[in-house]
């Protein structure tokens, strides 16, 4: 009951430990009526950046097509992640290095 009671405290106290703040560098953005764009970065090294089409407009055939990317910087090792990514009618497609590749059939 003791190990419990110590290990809850500590617990505690790891998740009250002060993070560092992290501060927006970057927020633009530029939104249409058929488009729009935006960028954001924060201090930590986080960015994401997307684009979007409206295709087709006024049709059965009305679709939003976006283009983007988003990072980060692993706490732990310092690496940088980058997912680069399309979403249209054929649904969200990722890519990036660190993430699996389905086999091929």
């Amino acid at each position: 009951m003791k190990f419990l009671i110590v290990f809850v405290a500590l617990f505690a106290i790891a998740l009250a430990a002060p993070r560092p703040e992290v501060e927006i560098i970057r927020n633009d953005s530029d939104v249409g009526p058929e488009s729009y764009n935006y960028a954001v970065a924060t201090s930590d090294g986080t960015e994401h950046v997307e684009s979007g089409q409206l295709k087709n407009a006024g049709s059965e055939d009305e679709a939003i097509s976006v283009q983007g990317a988003y990072s980060w910087i692993d706490e732990k090792t310092g690496e940088k992640f980058t997912v680069n990514y399309v979403a249209d009618e054929n649904g969200f497609q990722p890519q990036g290095a660190h993430l699996p590749v389905a086999p091929v059939a």
